[in-house]
């Protein structure tokens, strides 16, 4: 509605929706290349592992030491524990990962990442921060419907008519596959930052800790199984 919103001007700050793992991360450094100051949030969820929410620290710790780390600012973690309470996802409850009855993986997490991005622009608002910086794609995905491009485009519309100010959610991710979201982290920093993204990361829906020439995982989880053939994808490439 006309006169209902209050759009300001281009800030100099980004929040980075970041969970510690590769899509994130990756998000994370494209931020910190575009914007002068970046915080981070992270969700509690009440997820069966906090192998990620571990590694987020580490990452954290690392970036701040590479190009542009001078812009890392305050880092959040917020409890949005209701989805444990939900349940009925691979995510928080120890059930098998496969196609559920409404051709969903078990692994979706209903509304999780609506709850995200509200949570984050709830936080944006209170630290004046108008950009949020989310990894959701729906090129290399496991066809969850909140990772869509007109999910998060739906969802920022109704946060700024809610908050009633702008809120613009980026996904740079959104039409990229997985090699090329490797390719775009050699891009953004380089060898040293494809290196911590394979040491540090953790993407694997059972947090497992094998090492792998891509990274830790059980190696047979979706997850894995896409940041496994986009690592050797962008490897034959190079």
């Amino acid at each position: 509605m006309p006169g209902s919103v209050k759009h300001r001007a281009m800030t100099t700050s980004a929040l980075v929706l970041f969970s510690g793992g590769q899509d994130s991360t990756t998000c994370l450094a494209w931020a910190l290349a575009r914007f002068d100051r970046v915080e981070t949030v992270g969700f509690d969820y009440g997820q069966r592992h906090r192998a990620e929410l571990e590694a987020r620290l580490r990452l954290l710790a690392a970036l701040k030491t590479m190009p542009h780390g001078e812009k890392l600012a305050t880092d959040h973690l917020l409890p949005l524990d209701t989805l444990k309470a939900i349940g009925g996802s691979a995510l928080t409850d120890s059930m098998k990962i496969e196609i559920g009855q409404e051709g969903l993986p078990t692994s979706f997490v209903p509304g999780r990442n609506l709850m995200f991005l509200t949570a984050a622009a709830a936080l944006g608002y209170r630290r004046e921060i108008a950009d949020l910086v989310g990894g959701m794609c729906e090129t290399d995905f496991s066809g969850y419907p909140d990772c869509r491009h007109e999910t998060v485009q739906a969802t920022a519309r109704a946060l700024t008519l809610g908050l009633a100010r702008l809120v613009r959610i980026y996904t740079p991710l959104m039409w990229l596959d997985k090699a090329a979201t490797w390719a775009l982290a050699e891009e953004l920093g380089g060898k040293a930052l494809v290196d911590l993204i394979v040491r540090e990361t953790v993407t694997c829906y059972e947090g497992d800790p094998t090492r792998h020439d891509w990274g830790s995982g059980c190696g047979t989880c979706p997850s894995c199984a896409l940041r496994a053939a986009g690592y050797q994808k962008y490897r034959t490439a190079i």
